[in-house]
């Protein structure tokens, strides 16, 4: 391998294609839609988890073994050849892997599945982050297991827990679930009655001896808590022998093997005996775990999940072991070529985000450049040390060098900016799809909308400040434990100084879950002794508005929390106690964002509902709207810094379907009709409520969400009976899924059934297809007014999403008009058929009209959803053969003047010579009538935008409709007649051609 073979570029995507992975699409099914994905213009696949998930797992995120492909998504050969046919085309595939959790309530978790049975002796035991010496003193060397349906007890004695026997030794089985025994407890099981056996088969008999001498083993078997690694290697060889002997002597029809069934049902216990499950209760108080009520998890759960999910264990992927082990797949795919850029799931939910991002870069690097193998027989690790050797050596010349391309989920909030030291390209989009969501919806308008839903509910809330009451609720009642074990930290560390020794526990675990409430961020990212000043004055703030909200609280408590958060030590403090505070820190950070993201994602953005479309993932719904200055300034620091960035406007998390957000930015144009509106529906739909327990279902402010998910997800073509039905009972899913996110009426952890069946009532009331549902006819009236301004907002954030600095992505499917609500509504099949279809009827449209003709026919059919694919697919293909100016092109907003000024967006890329424009029109409502498309010189009137500078003056060719348009100088201005530019197509996309 030659030296210049060591400096390896990075495959950049030109365009993204979002791909959901399950059991309903195989590597074979995406393996055919290749030519159509390659022909819309899509340069790589980006693809969701294929690692082995848990069976039946929809999304991939519940992984059980990260060193094998998920069968339920298809075999080896099925995924070459879905590689081989994406390389055919040159096509990427970016990958989304999960280094943050496994599914852990699944028996095919070979490594969790281990810790069960070992417990401390394991050698996963240190994979997940478990906390082995809790709070609670019974659960020293244990895990608690939330796993059952109801109390411990009643659970037992309804025979629900089952003790059973195979090869692979003695378990419990739960419905699903499979908890093996540890072996340490195995001579329980062997021993009970035994003495009966001696005497049934005489002291002389063979197979008697074979299992005394096994039972004499497994009492000299080193036990689960040793974690010296002679012991423990002694400890595993013992133990799979003993599995063997055990199998051996009972595998067939053999008095041992009746005399093992026998105690299996000794253990198992008879119904209405409550004493006849004292045994089984006696073997599982022995066992590594303790099977629980999943109620008790909040309080007691003793491993660290993701968010509050109890099937969902963190790993440790700060240890090395972990590291190498999680990723060995994946290594793999990057070393062959079939994987060539990874996006990590919640890098938040890490101890070391940063640390992790250098060794996976490192790690990149490492695997494509041993892609070229050494000799056979070579040792590997001369030509391994030689690659990293050059990758120090490339890092130490450019400190920004990234040789693979990597993605971070991140969720930045308002101006929050990627930490520095991340190796990363960019995160996911979804700081671009809430800045172009915001520039569609009317600044001007937020009293107003105001005071239209503070008079439909008749309250008046704050959105930051249900925030905080949310993320207090989410402490209180789904992560309760993960904040004692932070406070019971903390409280360690103060005992060892006596200024702080007489803090006390409570006050400390206060101070803490306070602090948390209002972190203004997810996280911060401390990882060693220094404290960037992005991180002090997060932490600063937060500390500062918990001490003024609770002056009940010593103020001291607070100021000794902010000391240990920013690693400012007291005098005295020596190594082992530093490293401590450290520790803590880190924990810290990895609470914070769990706790952000349910308190206000999955709760508040289902409670405050002024605007249902500015409620996505990393949006302020407070801020109402972005002003183009903004926009235009986060488009240039993005080109400036992260230029390959991922651009989204929907994803498999979003919380509705791009175009359905985009019909719902339109009702911030028009707040007084909307406002009439809802009037009307109040006064005609109140008899149609339902009473439960004095209260009428929906309650206000969940009709005014019902109101507006009617709005955007009512989809364009006339539905029959049955699909009709079917989209109501979708309504219908989406409403108790927000009502239980939300958490006011009903929840996730206590559904109120009687509630949420009345909810269904009033959806079915709502919406019946009689002649006299007045509310249907009127909803359906002003929904299809509002419905063809959607569209064209849908086209205009399309367009900006393919030319702002960055990569677009596309979640499957949208490239026609989508309608779908939240998971598991946006995760419904995907009918490529249809759109392989409408894309060769596209291009036969386009070979037999001329260019006016076909935008005449594509704007006059919007409804069929060609146009979108036109928009999508023309842009994509421009991209392809035009890359440079939209991956290095300078980004400069065009000032618009005139007096439909503040009706459009506009900038321009330039490189070298080259000059790209991007024009659309926003806020529609004022200028045209519901129906009419926004173009000539009625509607734009004198709007013109200018370009300044040299060389960009000249002709224009448009390069969606074939129009060219000439500039006009005045007063060395180059200007461009908006009325020209909207002639015959809604958005623009020019190229300078001299």
């Amino acid at each position: 391998m030659v030296e210049n073979e060591l400096h390896i570029a990075p495959r950049i995507p030109v365009s993204t294609y979002r791909l959901q992975f399950n059991a309903h699409f195989r590597f074979s099914d995406a393996q055919k839609i290749v030519p159509y994905l390659h022909e819309l213009g899509i340069s790589d696949i980006y693809a969701s988890p294929y690692l082995k998930a848990r069976k039946g797992s929809m999304h991939g995120y519940d992984i059980v073994d990260p060193t094998v492909l998920n069968p339920e998504v298809g075999t080896a050969e099925e995924y070459d050849a879905f590689v081989s046919e994406l390389a055919r085309y040159g096509m990427g595939q970016v990958l989304d892997i999960v280094p943050n959790h496994m599914c852990v309530e699944s028996s095919d978790n070979a490594w969790w599945m281990d810790v069960l049975e070992n417990g401390p002796s394991s050698p996963y035991a240190n994979f997940f982050d478990i906390n082995w010496r809790p709070n609670k003193k019974e659960l020293t060397d244990r895990i608690l297991l939330p796993v059952l349906g109801d109390q411990f007890g009643n659970v037992l004695e309804n025979q629900e827990l089952a003790l059973a026997y195979d090869e692979q030794g003695f378990f419990v089985s739960y419905y699903d679930y499979r908890f093996p025994l540890c072996p340490d407890t195995y001579g329980t099981v062997l021993e009970h009655g035994i003495d009966d056996l001696k005497r049934s088969l005489g002291e002389n008999d063979a197979r008697l001896a074979e299992l005394l001498n096994i039972v004499t083993a497994l009492h000299h078997l080193p036990p689960y808590t040793e974690t010296d690694p002679g012991k423990v290697a002694e400890r595993y060889g013992e133990q799979e022998l003993i599995k063997k002997r055990i199998w051996n002597i009972a595998r067939d029809d053999s008095p041992i093997r009746q005399f093992i069934e026998g105690n299996l049902r000794f253990f198992n216990g008879t119904p209405g005996n409550p004493h006849s499950f004292d045994a089984l209760d006696d073997l599982l108080r022995n066992q590594v775990y303790r099977l629980s009520f999943w109620r008790v998890a909040a309080d007691e759960i003793n491993y660290r999940r993701f968010f509050d999910i109890n099937g969902l264990g963190a790993i440790r992927m700060e240890e090395l072991s972990v590291f190498e082990a999680f990723h060995q797949l994946a290594w793999k795919l990057v070393r062959e070529g079939s994987v060539t850029g990874l996006r990590v799931d919640h890098p938040d939910g890490l101890y070391d985000p940063a640390g992790y991002f250098q060794q996976l870069q490192r790690n990149c690097f490492l695997h494509r450049g041993m892609a070229k193998e050494p000799d056979a027989g070579a040792d590997p690790y001369p030509l391994q040390q030689k690659i990293l050797d050059r990758y120090d050596a490339l890092l130490a010349e450019d400190p920004h060098y990234r040789p693979f391309y990597l993605l971070g989920e991140k969720i930045l909030i308002k101006s929050e900016k990627i930490p520095d030291d991340w190796p990363v390209y960019g995160t996911t989009g979804y700081d671009f799809m809430n800045l172009v969501n915001g520039i569609f919806v009317d600044t001007e308008n937020a009293k107003t909308t105001d005071a239209v839903y503070r008079r439909f509910i008749r309250e008046q809330w704050s959105f930051p400040e249900i925030v905080l009451q949310k993320k207090r609720l989410i402490m209180q009642v789904s992560m309760s434990s993960e904040i004692h074990t932070l406070g019971h930290y903390l409280n360690a560390i103060s005992e060892k100084n006596r200024h702080t020794v007489d803090f006390t526990l409570n006050s400390l675990i206060d101070a803490v879950a306070e602090v948390i409430a209002f972190f203004p961020v997810y996280r911060t990212y401390v990882s060693s002794w220094d404290v960037t000043d992005r991180d002090r004055q997060y932490i600063e703030l937060a500390v500062t508005k918990a001490k003024k909200r609770n002056p009940a609280i010593n103020e001291s408590i607070y100021d000794f929390l902010k000391n240990v958060l920013l690693l400012r030590f007291h005098e005295a403090a020596g190594d082992e106690e530093r490293q401590e505070w450290l520790d803590f820190v880190m924990r810290f950070q990895q609470i914070t964002g769990p706790v952000m993201a349910k308190g206000m994602e999955d709760t508040s953005f289902y409670v405050y509902n002024r605007l249902a479309s500015l409620n996505e993932v990393g949006g302020s719904p407070e801020r109402f709207g972005v002003h183009l200055e903004a926009f235009h300034g986060q488009n240039i620091e993005r080109s400036k810094f992260r230029p390959h960035a991922l651009l989204a406007t929907a994803t498999h998390d979003t919380k509705r379907s791009e175009d359905v957000r985009a019909r719902i930015y339109v009702l911030s144009e028009m707040p007084d009709r909307w406002k009439e509106s809802l009037m009307r529906w109040g006064r005609l739909n109140k008899k149609k409520t339902v009473v439960v327990d004095n209260q009428a279902v929906p309650d206000r402010n969940e009709e005014y969400l019902l109101y507006q998910t009617l709005i955007g997800a009512w989809p364009l073509e006339d539905m029959d009976a049955e699909e009709y039905t079917s989209f109501i009972g979708r309504i219908k899913e989406y409403m108790v899924k927000a009502v239980r996110e939300g958490k006011v009426n009903s929840s996730w952890i206590n559904p109120n059934t009687a509630y949420e069946e009345a909810l269904h009532t009033f959806v079915d009331r709502l919406l019946r297809s009689t002649a006299g549902n007045a509310f249907r006819k009127d909803l359906l009236g002003m929904q299809q007014k509002i419905s063809g301004y959607g569209m064209y907002n849908s086209l205009s954030q399309i367009l900006l999403k393919m030319t702002s600095p960055g990569v677009p992505d596309f979640y499957q499917g949208m490239e026609i008009w989508d309608f779908s609500l939240v998971d598991p509504d946006n995760r419904r099949s995907i009918d490529y058929e249809k759109r392989i279809r409408m894309l060769d009827e596209l291009k036969a449209l386009a070979s037999r009209l001329s260019k006016p003709e076909l935008m005449q026919e594509l704007t006059a059919n919007k409804n069929n959803g060609m146009i979108k694919l036109y928009l999508i697919s023309a842009l994509l293909q421009y991209r392809m053969l035009n890359r440079t100016i939209f991956d290095a092109g300078k980004y400069v907003p065009l000032e618009t003047e005139g007096e439909r000024a503040l009706h459009a967006c506009a900038f321009a890329r330039v490189h070298d010579d080259s000059v790209f424009i991007a024009a659309c029109p926003r806020f529609l409502v004022s200028l045209v009538e519901p129906g009419v498309p926004p173009f000539g010189r009625d509607v734009w009137k004198d709007t013109r935008f200018f370009l300044s500078g040299d060389g960009t003056g000249g002709t224009y060719r448009n390069i969606l409709t074939g129009e060219q348009l000439s500039t006009t100088d005045h007063n060395g201005r180059h200007l461009i007649d908006l009325a020209e530019l909207f002639a015959s197509f809604p958005v623009a996309a020019l190229e300078r051609t001299a």
